[in-house]
């Protein structure tokens, strides 16, 4: 049964394993805020593979716009196989990684520890390698995940990530959303419609692009991972603007196109993005909680209203998380092994 695999029970435990993390790891960033305060650093240089790679994305959206800060992503090759490190110099090197153990991850935190940066790792093994080369260790505290796509870990990233933000803003209206968040993941997964029926209507598609634009870059991405690795399906992410200047032109009668479109400053060109490429043909799935937004979609997939949009990303993936889980089981895949993967990846 679906609802007995490893995939199934770990997208359920979001909530659990976010409230943990939450409760635990307040000090910890908090500590990890004032040594960026004291060392006046105003960049942050991230080391991540896969799922923790659109982590990144998120913390250069969040961290940029909230706090000013630049956040620009490490080349692990150049630390690992070229060893032709950059200088780094006052900055915070950050790696994030579920397992830790990525060689070429603990490498750029290796080095930049050797050159002097303040480093941080975040992970959810804390007796890995990357936490041992890190001044800081934010524990994800999502428990074990067995399954091979990276669900509960991934979103507790997004989470440690926006209590670094919260902790370097000081903001006590940040820290009330941060707080709330949990019973929004635990919303999103209860008023979601029947993923088991959505999923017919796509059960043979062999190609489709996701869409997301700020914030919700990250979530295009990974939205786009979970669907290939789990279901084997051609997708592609991009942000709303790339994807007119070029890619648009794969449009056709009823291609899919999913599209993240929150409520905040985004949400007005996202709408005009929708109209554009309806005029062209597409087939709208959009991840949303604006009632407009969602009229405008052939297949609307509705989110709880209220969450500002720097949080958005942490609930905008859950549906497609659930989509992936659903349609690769309607195709009689293995939710939890995937073909070819394995949990832990030691790229070099």
């Amino acid at each position: 049964m679906l609802t007995q695999s490893h995939l199934y029970r770990e997208i359920y435990e979001q909530p659990q394993s976010l409230a943990r993390l939450l409760e635990a790891e307040k000090d910890t960033v908090a500590s990890l805020a004032a040594a960026i305060r004291e060392r006046n650093i105003s960049q942050i240089v991230i080391a991540a593979r896969g799922t923790s790679d659109n982590a990144a994305r998120y913390a250069q959206y969040l961290l940029g716009s909230i706090n000013g800060i630049l956040v620009t992503l490490a080349t692990p090759s150049l630390f690992s196989i070229y060893q032709r490190p950059p200088v780094l110099g006052n900055v915070c090197v950050l790696g994030i990684s579920q397992s830790g153990k990525s060689p070429d991850i603990v490498a750029v935190l290796t080095e930049a520890r050797k050159q002097g940066a303040l480093t941080a790792a975040i992970t959810n093994k804390t007796d890995s390698p990357l936490a041992q080369a890190g001044d800081f260790v934010i524990d994800l505290h999502a428990g074990e995940e067995l399954a091979v796509a990276a669900t509960k870990s991934y979103s507790a990233q997004l989470v440690a990530i926006a209590m670094l933000s919260t902790a370097l803003s000081d903001d006590a209206s940040m820290n009330a959303a941060l707080d709330r968040l949990p019973r929004f993941v635990g919303d999103t997964l209860s008023n979601l419609p029947d993923m088991a029926n959505v999923v017919q209507r796509y059960r043979y598609m062999q190609q489709c692009v996701v869409i997301g634009r700020g914030y919700n870059y990250s979530t295009a991405f990974e939205l786009a991972l979970k669907l290939k690795e789990l279901t084997y399906t051609i997708v592609q992410p991009y942000s709303s603007a790339d994807f007119l200047h070029g890619p648009v032109a794969v449009l056709e009668q009823g291609f899919p196109v999913i599209v993240i479109a929150p409520s905040g400053p985004m949400l007005p060109e996202m709408q005009s993005f929708i109209q554009t490429i309806r005029e062209r043909g597409a087939e709208i799935l959009a991840i949303s909680d604006d009632h407009d937004t969602l009229r405008l979609s052939r297949t609307p997939l509705r989110t709880p209203t209220g969450l500002p949009e720097w949080l958005s990303p942490i609930i905008n993936i859950v549906p497609g998380q659930l989509l992936a889980l659903h349609l690769a089981h309607t195709r009689d895949f293995d939710v939890d092994q995937p073909r070819g993967l394995r949990k832990v990846t030691e790229t070099r």
